[in-house]
């Protein structure tokens, strides 16, 4: 006999997605406006003009943010150049012979063969051959920071000890004590995939984040811990309050920039793969708010080869997740949610 109630439930339940998805897409972009790692108003000529096989408007860039010790904008462009001439890089070919010693070119060079290196079976073997280009990339400027993350990212590959590694460390740190690239490749080192654990992962990250500057994106290394214990598995139990808290830090954070910021976008697109695997739905929704059309590869290449695919995709799930749980008649015109603990799981949910 056909379970009369478990077939009402299923209607209730399938009749509050019909009515509440299309309220809760409101304030969303649509699907084809969705953008993978678009790139700010600085950064999208020099990638333009690189396409083109020129690299003036590439050297100009990171020459302003050296001049200017704008060291965050410095090493998300390099990493960002450096990404665009894994595929062409003729344009940066002919910088380097138009200018040998030039710091920036330099700084792209180095990040160019310590990503080639880490593509590669023989990893270890080549990263050690690519020491040499980050030392010269180092002595083009001796402030900048870029190059001793550089140097972090490498010495992860090459199995360098916790001495050596720390030795790098404090030099990163001497020349930007705050400096969120840095801090997230020393998070890697410490993470229990590599040379540490989770709880030192942890440890590292609620220190370095209380220890932030107001607005600093080092506030967000806690969901990065989150982030790496949830994918990885495996090592000491990491409880669900600690995974709360940092999710929590991270909310806080991304709430103090604007909404469609691209700065905090990858922020936000990591935090919000760590509330739906804490089943946190709305909390979840509003992440999605606020990141706009700005899709991120990180975190979702971690899990998909389509990254802007699975964001799509997960979007939809949330949105899903969301409506079933709302009324089916709601009273309010507006079931906007807000960034407090309603779609929280219970402890041990995850």
């Amino acid at each position: 006999m056909v379970d009369t109630m478990a077939l009402l439930r299923a209607f209730i339940r399938t009749a509050r997605m019909a009515r509440n998805t299309s309220r809760l897409a409101a304030g969303l972009p649509a699907d084809d406006e969705v953008l993978l790692d678009a790139p700010d108003e600085r950064l999208g000529p020099a990638l333009v003009a690189a396409a083109r096989g020129e690299y003036g408007p590439a050297a100009k860039l990171l020459t302003t943010t050296r001049e200017a010790a704008e060291w965050e904008n410095r090493d998300r462009y390099a990493m960002r150049l450096a990404t665009f001439a894994r595929s062409r890089d003729a344009w940066l070919r002919e910088w380097q012979a138009a200018a040998p010693h030039d710091p920036d070119a330099l700084l792209v060079k180095a990040e160019l063969a310590v990503r080639r290196g880490w593509e590669s079976p023989a990893r270890a073997e080549l990263l050690r051959e690519v020491g040499p280009l980050i030392t010269a990339a180092a002595e083009g400027d001796p402030r900048d920071p870029v190059p001793w993350r550089i140097a972090l990212d490498h010495a992860r590959g090459t199995n360098v000890g916790h001495s050596e590694f720390g030795q790098l460390w404090g030099e990163a740190v001497r020349r930007s004590p705050h400096h969120y690239g840095c801090h997230v490749a020393a998070l890697q080192y410490l993470s229990a995939a590599w040379y540490g654990s989770h709880r030192e992962c942890f440890d590292f990250a609620e220190t370095a984040a209380q220890d932030a500057l107001p607005g600093s994106l080092v506030q967000a290394l806690p969901v990065r811990a989150a982030f790496a214990y949830l994918t990885e598995g495996g090592g000491a139990k990491v409880p669900r309050e600690r995974l709360d808290a940092a999710a929590d830090l991270a909310v806080a954070l991304s709430a103090t920039y604007t909404e469609s910021d691209p700065w905090p976008a990858e922020v936000r697109n990591l935090l919000m793969y760590v509330l739906v695997r804490l089943e946190r739905w709305t909390d979840a929704l509003e992440q999605l708010r606020l990141i706009g059309p700005y899709a991120t590869s990180f975190p979702w290449d971690r899990v998909s080869d389509d990254p802007l695919g699975q964001f799509l995709e997960l979007r939809d799930g949330i949105r899903l997740e969301v409506a079933s749980g709302l009324p089916l008649r709601s009273p309010g015109p507006d079931p906007h949610p807000g960034s407090g603990h309603d779609g929280r799981a219970r402890s041990g949910d995850h």
